[in-house]
């Protein structure tokens, strides 16, 4: 479904730019799914009404004709925005501008193929197996992902990068369990809706959305998600959010249970339209943000938004936590007020709009009286590289909000609680910057003077690794001893054998023993809920319980850290467990080859073999196959063995005079030839050899050429065959067993082996640092001169 979505973008994409491109393509997806859910809907008031005329069906009419456009404007878009009053005409693209669209043929034939393109049958919503899953919501925020990258950087403002919506909608505290209908969630500068959306669905329910956004067409887009999401109630409004709030009860500004926000950083422009000294809804009481600076504005429309035991969080560049001067003053009353519950910060270069950091101010009006202080988190340095961009990976979601929501300080360079005492110290006066409070550096790497003038490897060093001696005790025994002076140890193994050392030691051994056992028993827990998994399931859940009890069994895996080893499975999910749940979710644990069809530009079409998305050919193979696939390698050796001994005997004979010398290429016909050239030349016997040697291997590699193939057609029949005689346990027992969880064990070998490899690494570089002391140095430049001195004398060379 992503490709033709994405196949649609490029229908259009030569003649404008992203962000003009992308209001067409998301309007087709919009009235493609309307149509589909809606236009034959018998409830009694669907959430959108589709007058007659007006669905996707009457738009496939239009294709070809001369005036489509001008007709997808009058019949398609505006009788809808005339049956439904949440939706308006700044909503949606003009179909018929020749600017964007071409003239004439150009253009109906681009409307043309885009609406071909949303006739695929894989965008049929009538019939959406996996509505449950959000599958077309999660189209539309791939699409959107994918305008925001490419509109750069002045128009990736309209998208929230999901993972941060997903950390905010998390760390406010929203959940199924404090929510109901009646709950309300409001977004000040809402873009196209995610980030609200996101709300939405760790709420759990159909609770009350409502956002402002500046930008009438993006407001159009925001209304389009909301729709698309299953959320058609939610009020989405155009306007300035700072000058002309829409959302009020009266002369007040309406309060609300959540409010989120990722407004424009440091918008120098929010004052337009509005006193700030004479705000009717007082929200500058605090003091006035910088003219030049709107961040605090922002900020302080959502405190005034926030009912009386309120939640929110905000996205903010870093410089609201030290900035000076009028900041300053709204930043004492910030802290002071108990509402500041945490900061958070993010890496660089995260969002679409800017490179700079950001963080995010999670606020909290309940209970702000008896705060003792503020809980930040120093997220910078947990990130993915991801093309230009940097993104938060699964575990860096999972770890902030776990993080946050226990208030843990375990990691000491990661999380820790500010005491407000230390905050208004006057050394800090109120400045929040998180260097100030987390050192998040790693630790230098200091050189020891002394080891290096008199040998040893300091104790200090090898303290560093106390979790590892705190697990496996006797491994410190067995490489290390004293040096002979207090602090320093020395190696008792040669440094070559250190690895050896390390993973044979018992102790080593029975740690990872310990954490295979973890995993065995976490296997033996998650087996019958994969397996358990059928048509009509939903992936989202099963990957929510199977995630969730792996990070829980690991919590408990020494010297391994829990969120690597969930971000393998998160990472396997992605790559291809996600797609193996939705073929199970629509057609059960069934597993049909079918075959590839590749079709070139001409309409020539070419059998490419067949494959397996389920259960790919290695793994019939491995399990049912093994004797035949022993015998493959076998012969596929061989053949390898015979092409080696060719290309030596070409090399050892292609110099100047040598029996391959004249050759442009060697081949079996210019051997032979040459061979008929030469007859019973007695000069040439040893050529006549060396060619007759190649032909001999030529014949046998060819021979075994042929019967590699032959062994491999035979297998691929064999392969090919057994799908169609596999019970469901058979598919159950290979999918979960042989293809999810080996790939999941092998992962956590990897990280097992990084253990060992990390400490082999470590003890190598300190012996090999301080191996030399400088006393032997000394020495052995000293023989090393009186040697150079020596021959020098030898040669005559004398100097004073």
């Amino acid at each position: 479904m992503y490709s033709s979505l994405w196949a649609s973008c490029d229908e259009l994409r030569g003649g404008m730019d992203a962000s003009q491109y992308k209001d067409y393509v998301l309007f087709m997806l919009f009235i493609k799914y309307i149509s589909d859910k809606y236009a034959e809907s018998n409830d009694f008031a669907p959430p959108v009404v589709i007058p007659p005329g007006s669905s996707f069906k009457d738009m496939i009419a239009l294709k070809g004709k001369s005036d489509i456009g001008d007709k997808i404007n009058t019949q398609i878009i505006q009788p809808l925005i005339d049956a439904n009053a949440r939706l308006a005409r700044s909503d949606f693209p003009d179909f018929n501008d020749p600017n964007k669209l071409g003239e004439g043929k150009a253009m109906v034939d681009r409307l043309t193929n885009l609406v071909s393109i949303f006739q695929k049958p894989e965008l049929d919503f009538t019939k959406n197996r996996a509505e449950h899953d959000d599958i077309l919501g999660d189209a539309y925020e791939y699409l959107m992902r994918h305008f925001a990258q490419d509109s750069g950087k002045s128009k990736g403002q309209f998208y929230t990068p999901s993972e941060v919506s997903r950390v905010i909608a998390k760390v406010i505290g929203i959940s199924p369990d404090n929510t109901k209908a009646a709950t309300t969630a409001y977004d000040p500068t809402c873009g196209s809706g995610s980030l609200l959306l996101k709300v939405a669905a760790e709420a759990g329910k159909h609770i009350t959305l409502e956002g402002q956004e500046k930008d009438v067409t993006t407001a159009g887009l925001a209304r389009m998600n909301m729709i698309l999401h299953d959320f058609p109630t939610a009020n989405i409004l155009p306007g300035n959010t700072l000058a002309s709030p829409k959302f009020k009860d009266g002369a007040n500004l309406r309060t609300y249970d959540y409010v989120v926000a990722n407004p424009p950083f440091s918008d120098k422009t929010w004052t337009a339209g509005l006193t700030p000294g004479a705000d009717e809804y007082q929200r500058f009481t605090w003091g006035v943000p910088p003219a030049k600076q709107g961040d605090y504005a922002y900020l302080l429309h959502i405190i005034r938004s926030m009912k009386a035991t309120g939640k929110a969080a905000c996205i903010l560049p870093h410089g609201v936590l030290f900035r000076g001067n009028a900041e300053a003053v709204i930043r004492k009353q910030l802290v002071r007020s108990g509402v500041l519950k945490g900061i958070i910060g993010l890496p660089a270069n995260l969002f679409y709009g800017t490179g700079i950091p950001a963080c995010i101010l999670v606020l909290d009006k309940e209970n702000a009286a008896a705060r003792k202080g503020v809980f930040m988190i120093d997220a910078s340095k947990g990130f993915i590289k991801d093309g230009n961009k940097n993104r938060l990976r699964e575990q860096d979601i999972h770890k902030i909000v776990d993080t946050f929501a226990r208030q843990d300080e375990r990691y000491p360079r990661y999380a820790r609680m500010v005491a407000f005492d230390e905050i208004a110290d006057l050394k800090n006066d109120f400045n929040l910057n998180l260097p100030r409070y987390i050192d998040s550096s790693e630790p230098e790497d200091i050189h020891d003077i002394d080891a290096h003038l008199n040998g040893g490897i300091p104790e200090r060093d090898i303290d560093a690794f106390a979790a590892d001696w705190q697990q496996m005790p006797g491994l410190r025994a067995t490489l290390f001893e004293s040096a002979g002076r207090a602090g320093y140890a020395q190696l008792k193994v040669p440094v070559t054998e250190v690895k050896a050392t390390i993973l044979g030691h018992a102790e080593f051994i029975a740690f990872t023993e310990k954490v295979s056992a973890l995993f065995d028993k976490w296997r033996e827990a998650v087996t019958p809920c994969l397996a358990g998994f059928d048509k009509g399931g939903h992936p989202k859940e099963l990957i929510g319980t199977v995630s969730e009890t792996l990070l829980a069994a690991f919590q408990a895996a020494p010297l391994l850290d829990p969120y690597d080893v969930y971000q393998h499975l998160m990472d396997y999910w992605a790559e291809t467990m996600q797609d193996d749940a939705y073929l199970i979710a629509a057609d059960g644990w069934v597993a049909r080859p079918a075959r590839i069809v590749e079709t070139d530009k001409k309409g020539k079409t070419k059998d490419k073999g067949w494959a397996c998305d389920l259960i790919p050919k290695p793994y019939i193979v491995a399990r049912y196959f093994a004797e035949e696939l022993a015998a493959l390698d076998a012969k596929q050796a061989e053949l390898e063995a015979i092409t080696s001994q060719i290309a030596e005997v070409e090399e050892e004979h292609s110099g100047e005079d040598a029996a391959f010398a004249g050759f442009e290429k060697i081949n079996a016909a210019q051997v032979k030839d040459r061979v008929k050239e030469i007859g019973n030349d007695p000069e040439a016997k040893e050529e006549m050899a060396v060619l007759k040697q190649w032909l001999k291997l030529s014949e046998q590699e060819s021979k075994l050429k042929k019967a590699v193939k032959e062994l491999d057609a035979q297998l691929d029949q064999l392969a090919h065959d057994h799908y169609g005689k596999l019970s469901v346990a058979e598919v159950k027992t290979l999918v979960v067993d042989d293809k999810w969880l080996a790939r999941l064990a092998a992962d956590l070998q990897g990280e097992l082996d990084r253990v060992g490899q990390t400490l082999t690494g470590r003890i190598r570089e300190l012996a090999e640092r301080y191996a030399t002391p400088l006393p032997r140095l000394v020495d052995e430049v000293a023989v090393l001169s009186a040697k150079v001195e020596a021959h020098l004398k030898r040669m005559g060379a004398t100097w004073e």
